[in-house]
Parts: C-alpha cells; sequence; structure tokens
C-alpha cells in the first residue's frame, strides 16, 4: 500500500458522517499533492456525495472515471456516480453509468440494486421488479428460491417484455 493509499485510509477511518468537513478538506490536501490522481479524486467525490453535495460530487467522480482506478474502486465510483446522478435527476446518465458497470461487473450485487433504483426512478416500474427478481434468483440461495427459480425467472421475463 502506498503512502497516499495510506493516508487517504486513515481519513476515511476518521471520518464524521455528521460533519465531513473537515473529511474533505482533508482529502482536499491529498489532492492538492496529487492533483490528477484518480483515488483521491474518487475519495474526494466520495466526501461530497456523503456531505450531500451531489452536484460536486458529481465532477470529481467524472474526472476520477476519467483515468485508471483499481477494479475495486472504479466499481464503487461507477456505484456512487450513477446514483449521485440519478439523485440529481439525471437520471438517463445513470441508466448509462449503470449499463456499464454491470457490464464490467456483471456479478455485483450492489450495481444491481442500485440500478434497480434508477430504472425505478425512471419510471421503468416493471423492468425495476425484473432486475430485483434476477438479483434475488442470481444471488439468494435458499431451498425457497431454488424451488421456484424457474418461475421467479419467467416473472422477471415477463416483466422485463413489458417495458420493452
Amino acid at each position: 500500500m502506498t503512502e497516499v493509499q495510506q493516508r487517504m485510509r486513515a481519513i476515511f477511518a476518521a471520518r464524521d458522517r455528521a460533519n465531513m468537513q473537515p473529511t474533505i478538506d482533508a482529502f482536499l490536501d491529498v489532492l492538492s499533492e496529487h492533483p490528477d490522481e484518480p483515488e483521491v479524486l474518487y475519495e474526494v467525490g466520495g466526501a461530497y456525495d456523503t456531505d450531500g453535495q451531489e452536484k460536486t460530487a458529481a465532477e470529481y467522480y467524472e474526472r476520477a472515471l476519467a483515468g485508471v482506478l483499481e477494479p475495486e474502486t472504479l466499481r464503487k465510483c461507477y456505484l456512487q456516480y450513477g446514483s449521485t446522478l440519478r439523485n440529481l435527476g439525471r437520471i438517463d446518465e445513470s441508466i448509462a453509468i449503470f449499463s456499464v458497470a454491470r457490464t464490467a461487473y456483471p456479478n455485483s450485487v450492489s450495481l444491481g440494486v442500485f440500478e434497480v433504483l434508477t430504472l425505478h426512478a425512471q419510471g421503468k416500474r416493471d423492468a425495476a421488479l425484473a432486475s430485483a427478481l434476477t438479483l434475488l434468483v442470481d444471488h439468494v440461495e435458499t431451498d425457497e428460491v431454488k424451488r421456484y427459480e424457474t418461475s421467479i425467472r419467467a416473472n422477471a421475463h415477463y416483466l422485463r417484455n413489458l417495458e420493452e
């Protein structure tokens, strides 16, 4: 782990969600030393996002995505950026981000959940429910779900087709 990563991890660990300004300031200090570092840009965006400053967060996420992020950070950045776009009312852009993200990380449940929220916000309630049902059968392994998997998938397929 690099010195910058250690600093960012320590800042993140010390954050107070009720008072994000010290965290924002600390990440901005790191960013001033590493102005084009995508991982730092992502963390700054996340701090603004947690503070409810979503428009500012989106700008940092965009800059982070223009660089090369580690795979796990990239997945988190896609999720947070897509969610932020949805919260800003930029639904079509959010859908586009989740499409890219779900292609890159098809087994990410968290991306799937936030994509469902975006589909719902877009007014595609049938597609949202279809996606939620698919997530359920793909990732919840219980005897009950397995027993009805074929039926659940058929219902998801039916609902998805209603949107097309």
